[in-house]
């Protein structure tokens, strides 16, 4: 019988989203809806099991109820196991104390009895709201083969936006040399992905050094990181070289559903040789009326058009009534549009449903403007305009 795991992966989950506002009220941020049939935490779980890691620990925390129930038992991504699998670790209540995860760090260190449970030689520590597909495998050979304490997965990013990233220099080797977080004047434009694959070992005197820091934030990028760079550690950069979108805001998340349209997209989420697996209960087929027009759109299972659809991402269960245009426009699962209503550059969340005649984003004309959003379970009025830049949360207030 296996007794320990070479890797262990620990899926960072518990972040509140707030800049996707009105999406997160109600549901944490890598259970949003991506793509017409996926979730987000649905591309960091698949790339473990395309990469051979069947041990993940998903960190959660705010809202987790709809995240709990949609990971279940792990079976769609193969991560049922009797030893190993997938598991939901929110903060729970120890010997001595009880506390809310303070930082990335923390959360790791109030798992460590989780982790040592496997006896891991490497610990791999990811983010749940990133999309992209990666073969974590191939990163795991570079940090043997460099016998590294830490290796960091690096992306090249316009020097405009580094100063949104932890940044570090390399040298002709790949060793880091220099990180640091967010700086205000980046040195470089090697960005951090956040992903990490630490020697088990080192990772973990370095979460307890930590955790008896009272100054340190537990923080990766503020606190381990930098603290192993000074001390010498072996640390090397992964560069990365794919598809990778951080879908933390509005916007960022209504362009990553854009890249998965066209004849050549940006992001091809169906490429069948590295599969994004997700829950779905059973594919019903789609409906499209006879006077229908879809341009240049994904639709998904179970959806009902009998209107007009352009340059959108339709998910399941959605219906779009007769006379109805959606255009450039993210629609997630079981939402009605209703007859005559015109939906532009928005992002209706789930079981909305858009009145008969009403108008969302109006007066949005262009790609670069604000993305109306209206969250879960909203009435949209027969008739009502919403403006473009909208967010329409009754649960908040109202329109904003």
């Amino acid at each position: 019988m296996l007794t320990k795991k070479e890797c262990v992966a620990m899926l960072l989950a518990g972040g509140q989203g707030s800049r996707l506002y009105a999406l997160t009220n109600q549901v944490a941020k890598p259970a949003v809806e991506f793509g017409a049939k996926n979730r987000i935490i649905d591309f960091p779980l698949s790339n473990c099991t395309n990469s051979g890691i069947d041990t993940v620990g998903v960190l959660t925390q705010y809202q987790p109820l709809v995240l709990n129930e949609y990971i279940g038992n792990g079976s769609p991504w193969d991560l049922d196991r009797t030893f190993g699998g997938v598991h939901i670790l929110p903060p729970y209540q120890g010997k001595k104390k009880s506390d809310w995860y303070k930082g990335t760090a923390n959360a790791i260190y109030q798992n460590l009895g989780f982790i040592d449970r496997y006896q891991p030689e490497y610990v791999l520590i990811l983010s749940g709201d990133h999309i992209y597909k990666m073969d974590y495998d191939e990163m795991l050979k570079q940090h043997k083969e460099n016998q590294a304490d830490c290796t960091i997965a690096v992306l090249t990013v316009p020097m405009e936006e580094a100063s949104r990233f932890g940044i570090m220099s390399l040298d002709e080797n790949g060793r880091i040399t220099e990180f640091a977080e967010k700086p205000k004047q980046p040195k470089s434009d090697q960005a951090s992905m956040g992903i990490y694959i630490f020697s088990y070992d080192v990772l973990k005197k370095y979460l307890i050094d930590d955790e008896n820091n009272p100054k340190s934030s537990n923080d990766f990028g503020k606190d381990i990181i930098p603290k192993m760079l000074e001390d010498g550690k072996k640390m090397f950069g992964y560069r990365f070289k794919g598809y990778w979108k951080d879908v933390g805001t509005i916007k960022s998340l209504w362009e990553a559903n854009m890249d998965l349209l066209g004849d050549k997209p940006n992001f091809d989420i169906f490429d069948s040789k590295r599969k994004i697996y997700a829950r779905n209960v059973g594919d019903p087929p789609q409906f499209i009326g006879s006077d229908a027009c879809i341009q240049n759109s994904i639709i998904g299972s179970g959806v009902e058009v009998y209107g007009t659809v352009i340059n959108s991402v339709i998910s399941n269960s959605v219906v779009i009534e007769e006379g109805a245009i959606v255009r450039d426009s993210v629609i997630f699962t079981n939402s009605v549009i209703k007859k005559n209503a015109i939906v532009e550059f928005s992002i209706i969340d789930e079981f909305t449903e858009v009145g008969e005649g009403a108008v969302v984003g109006a007066g949005n004309k262009k790609q670069d403007n604000d993305i109306t959003v209206i969250a879960r379970n909203e009435k949209i009025p027969a008739k009502s305009v919403i403006e473009a830049g909208t967010m329409y949360d009754t649960l908040s207030g109202g329109a904003k």
